[in-house]
């Protein structure tokens, strides 16, 4: 069984986090931020990831760290499932359209993480959100999960259909790169032989 496990304890936040990337698509998610909730259950949804999500933080003063930490212990949890991502497809893309919007991510699981991030918001809260923490999520989940992380919105105007058309294209992009490639279920997609670093 593919499934990561990660419980993560700062100062500022308490998360727990469980993931199985051979799931039906099942979630239970509680941040606390209503709106994050609803784009992590858009990710196991279309990835068909199970995904179960407990965080604690100082809402009090703001989401940053609730948000930015949420992303990396999910990341974590993935890029522990993945293993040593023997036998993965390891390349994933997506076009998402969602109304007036279209997204794409094009996404390597390298365990060399960077995100190129190329979208652009109208407006600087969605619901009680700040819509820059948006890119701080993907951020901390490529540098936790080891994925080399393209995201680009082409065009839109609906500031929620455009960060939910980004979490949609990444479940659909990360499921694609996470299946076991039936033909090479034994390697390690890489001539190097094995994922990550400079080896």
């Amino acid at each position: 069984m593919r499934v990561g496990e990660v419980r993560r304890e700062t100062k500022e936040t308490k998360i727990a986090v469980k993931v199985d990337l051979d799931g039906q698509g099942r979630y239970d998610v509680k941040t606390g931020i209503g709106f994050l909730d609803h784009m992590l259950e858009q990710l196991s949804r279309h990835g068909l990831f199970d995904i179960h999500v407990r965080a604690e933080g100082d809402l009090h003063i703001d989401f940053h760290h609730t948000t930015e930490d949420t992303g990396i212990a999910l990341g974590e949890a993935f890029a522990i499932a993945l293993g040593d991502r023997k036998g993965i497809v390891r390349y994933g893309s997506a076009h998402i359209p969602m109304d007036e919007t279209l997204t794409r991510v094009a996404l390597d699981c390298s365990n060399r993480p960077y995100l190129i991030w190329k979208v652009n918001f109208t407006r600087d809260k969605l619901g009680d959100m700040d819509t820059e923490l948006f890119k701080e999520w993907f951020q901390a989940f490529a540098q936790a999960a080891g994925l080399t992380l393209h995201v680009e919105n082409l065009y839109g105007e609906n500031n929620h259909h455009i960060v939910e058309s980004c979490f949609k294209a990444l479940a659909r992009a990360l499921r694609q790169a996470t299946e076991i490639d039936p033909r090479a279920s034994n390697a390690v997609p890489s001539t190097k032989g094995v994922l990550g670093g400079s080896l």
